[in-house]
């Protein structure tokens, strides 16, 4: 399972807190892997892009690395989480029991597999690797529950590897997570996934 911690939880009280016990929860029944979201480190990105204008390529990556910056507060706020950079350091921290927190920009800017724009998002890029990883199923901790096609980027759907499940949760909600988790193996079953590329 590939969980997605949305950025935009470190702004509601407590709501961080909660994810992040949540997920150490889950992780004792399944492996997890947690990407981030922006967070914060996003915003400032999206003001510097308003105020400087760089191109979509400089922007993309900033706000990328923004990415990189939270997955250092998760794995902080996670018990027993490390901050890993690719498909070996997510091997790696799993096969040590740990909760590998994936910072995705070394992934990304080597395999650079999505357009850069504000219409990719965190959450397309969580799309992406939770193909790459073959995971099967995408959790995005989000500030408010709904439609997933209402609270994702444009890119989300084409990005989404065929056939994988993807389950949206409020922060009210996280403590469905170990539920979701429970019975469900850390490989996909479906007929093409990606097969695990290392990026």
């Amino acid at each position: 399972m590939l969980v997605k911690v949305g950025g935009s939880l470190a702004r509601a009280p407590g709501a961080l807190a909660r994810a992040a016990t949540a997920v150490a929860a889950a992780a004792r029944r399944r492996p997890i892997v947690v990407v981030p979201g922006g967070g914060p480190f996003a915003d400032r990105v999206r003001a510097f892009d308003r105020e400087a204008r760089p191109s979509a390529s400089a922007a993309h990556w900033m706000a990328t690395l923004a990415m990189d910056q939270y997955a250092y507060a998760l794995a902080d706020a996670i018990p027993d989480a490390l901050v890993v950079h690719d498909a070996a350091g997510v091997r790696a921290a799993l096969a040590a029991r740990r909760i590998p927190v994936l910072a995705p920009a070394r992934w990304l800017l080597a395999a650079d597999p999505l357009p850069h724009g504000w219409d990719v998002t965190s959450d397309s890029i969580a799309a992406f690797l939770a193909g790459a990883l073959d995971a099967s199923l995408l959790v995005l901790l989000k500030p408010a529950s709904g439609p997933v096609e209402a609270l994702t980027d444009p890119r989300f759907r084409e990005t989404l590897p065929a056939g994988l499940p993807v389950e949206v949760l409020g922060p009210d909600e996280v403590d469905r997570l170990e539920g979701l988790v429970a019975g469900r193996p850390w490989v996909s079953s479906r007929a093409g996934r990606p097969g695990g590329r290392g990026g």
